[in-house]
């Protein structure tokens, strides 16, 4: 789109009220003014009484108010109410990612206002967004399919040297940990992809019926291996039957998020609760821990990319599986709430549409 010549700030009109109104307030006023004299002047030469003459000037006092106030209002709202509600629609657009919007000013040349400069700016202030967010999906997008061929190479050689060395031999330690950091550093690379396609609404959702009981039932089981181990007890709340319409594999993804750090963050002889329950509209799912917890300073920062509130298991994730959960859930209609407190568990509720 060609943006119109700007002119210079200096020329900005300070008013979009300028002085001249005055003289139309003041003829208005005249004028109303007159009328009234007019009609005082024949209500004494048809010698209208007292309280007819009262209720015909109260009428016609009550006509001009109204008059004034429709054409103040119908001024008002061209000058200030429909350009200012453009700006908002469009700051709206570009706050949830969308940065093609742009606005017309309503003036050009030396009439222009400092409202038509607002838009202006953020037409431009939209453009450069708009840039910037082209170099940095292209920048992930070929940074991260660079760097799946060298990681599968790392992974196969670790796993090659592995099979060909004694358990032993220090070889087999060194070959676990390259094998180990090939493992985290793909799962990084496809989750920031992931997150990358839904970030620019890449993916869109295919919706199906199916059950959601039976899914989050088998999400907890394939990590059976895992609670076992730490001999936590699984209670699971949820319905024989849930039949949703959303996308399976992708809520599958937010399943295996939020019950693989449960089951991390759980102590030894811990807990953790899947409830699910149904209102007219609406599936509830909480996931409940007894874990450490987070604290009242890191719960905001949650679901920010690559935030992680417990340090001490850095090696143990990479910080986006609540950030891909969150956008996963606003692509499929659905939102996600945590309540926290520190030493004392966590709850992960999720919310979807029956729809």
């Amino acid at each position: 789109m060609i943006l119109p010549v700007i002119p210079k700030r200096k020329d900005v009109r300070a008013s979009r009220f300028p002085f001249h109104i005055f003289w139309l307030v003041l003829g208005v006023l005249l004028l109303t003014t007159g009328i009234h004299v007019g009609l005082i002047v024949l209500m004494k030469k048809e010698q209208t009484e007292g309280w007819l003459a009262t209720h015909i000037i109260l009428a016609y006092w009550f006509g001009v108010s109204l008059l004034l106030t429709l054409i103040l209002r119908f001024k008002f709202k061209k000058t200030y109410d429909e350009p200012t509600k453009k700006i908002s629609e469009a700051m709206d657009c570009i706050s949830h990612g969308d940065f093609s919007v742009r606005l017309t000013p309503t003036h050009s040349g030396k009439k222009m206002d400092y409202l038509d400069f607002m838009m202006l700016d953020l037409n431009q202030m939209a453009e450069e967004l708009s840039s910037i967010e082209t170099l940095k999906t292209d920048f992930i997008s070929n940074v991260s399919h660079e760097f799946k061929t060298p990681l599968s190479l790392l992974n196969n050689y670790a796993t090659l040297l592995k099979s060909s060395v004694p358990k032993d031999d220090v070889c087999q330690e060194y070959a676990c940990v390259i094998a180990d950091s090939a493992a985290r550093m793909s799962e990084l690379v496809s989750n920031i992809l992931r997150l990358n396609k839904l970030e620019q609404h890449a993916l869109s959702a295919q919706k199906a019926p199916f059950d959601l009981s039976r899914q989050i039932c088998e999400c907890v089981i394939m990590f059976e291996n895992k609670w076992e181990e730490k001999n936590i007890e699984i209670n699971m709340e949820v319905e024989d039957r849930c039949v949703i319409r959303s996308e399976e594999s992708l809520l599958e993804m937010v399943w295996n998020n939020l019950i693989s750090n449960a089951v991390k963050f759980t102590p030894v002889g811990g807990s953790i609760t899947v409830a699910e329950r149904r209102t007219q509209d609406r599936v509830i799912v909480t996931v409940t821990d007894t874990g450490c917890g987070i604290s009242a300073e890191s719960l905001p920062h949650i679901f920010d990319k690559f935030y992680q509130a417990d340090r001490s298991r850095a090696t143990e994730g990479n910080g986006l599986g609540l950030a891909l959960v969150q956008q996963v859930l606003r692509l499929l209609g659905g939102s996600i709430t945590a309540e926290s407190e520190e030493n004392a568990g966590s709850t992960f509720t999720v919310t979807l549409p029956l729809e």
